[in-house]
């Protein structure tokens, strides 16, 4: 693997294993990786012949009460990880190669509809700023294939109309999150909890979990049932930001007559927030 930090050599890399007949898979990350962005990497494998990974930490996606300054970044170790799953080559800008005007004066784009409330609500302008450095590297890359985390179920969603919408000739795969042994959803930020809020993450999954046997077994008013799940959540100590039920694919609220739908929470565990969702399919 090699590790470039300009787009210019990033280009040339990828035109030689194009000229090569290669078929180009990209995974885009934030760095400090774990097992889950390592799944990234092997379905992009599946799926292409040269896979290249971006690290970058996008000042342009956080707020500014979020944690940027101290977003980890550990690139000798993600350096390793990349090597050693098959990844051909890692693109590492700085702040100025990406955005070499100021963040005030960059171009953005803004993905309607699905990039409103959930995470979108709580974080104002996030997903403009996601849409806007995906698509850079999308148009730095031109990958022929893109592997993004069903974790962040929603940013997956904003990522598919895009690439819908401006006719991006690039097929999108969703990859199933991967969890620890006890459920909990990998995340970057499971670092930042104590022994003891790491004790108590679990019962997000098992929470999610809960609510979709309650559907299944026919609970259909979707109010009552989700202000149950917030009030168990609260009596374990967490703080909930949204728990919702949406429709797959649209995310729009779900009605009694939807049959593919996905549970969506954000919960702060001490001062660590927390995602994770779960999709599933009505039996009846």
């Amino acid at each position: 693997m090699i590790t470039v930090h300009t787009i210019s050599e990033l280009r040339n890399a990828v035109a030689e294993a194009r000229r090569s007949g290669k078929r180009i898979g990209f995974v885009p990350t934030m760095g400090n990786l774990h097992a889950g962005h390592v799944a990234l990497v092997d379905t992009a494998r599946v799926h292409s012949d040269f896979v290249v990974a971006s690290i970058f930490v996008n000042p342009l996606q956080f707020g500014p009460t979020e944690d940027l300054d101290k977003y980890p970044r550990t690139l000798a170790a993600d350096q390793e990880k990349l090597a050693a799953a098959g990844c051909a080559v890692l693109f590492a800008p700085a702040v100025s190669e990406m955005y070499p005007e100021g963040m005030d004066h960059q171009t953005r784009v803004s993905v309607p509809v699905v990039s409103e409330g959930l995470c979108g609500g709580s974080r104002p302008g996030h997903f403009e700023g996601v849409a806007t450095v995906v698509s850079k590297l999308f148009n730095m890359v031109q990958p022929d294939v893109a592997v993004f985390g069903e974790k962040d179920y929603q940013q997956l969603a904003v990522i598919r109309k895009m690439v819908n919408d401006l006719n991006m000739p690039i097929e999108i795969i969703g990859q199933p999150t991967v969890r620890d042994t006890d459920g909990l959803a990998l995340s970057s930020r499971n670092g930042y909890l104590n022994g003891e809020q790491r004790a108590t993450a679990p019962c997000l999954y098992s929470l999610l979990k809960q609510v979709a046997e309650r559907i299944q077994a026919g609970r259909r008013h979707y109010p009552a049932l989700l202000d149950e799940a917030r009030q168990q959540l609260e009596a374990d100590g967490l703080r909930v930001d949204y728990l919702e039920l949406r429709q797959q694919g649209t995310l729009r609220p779900a009605a009694e007559a939807d049959r593919q739908l996905v549970i969506l929470l954000a919960v702060y565990v001490g001062n660590t927030r927390l995602i994770d969702n779960l999709s599933f399919e009505l039996d009846i």
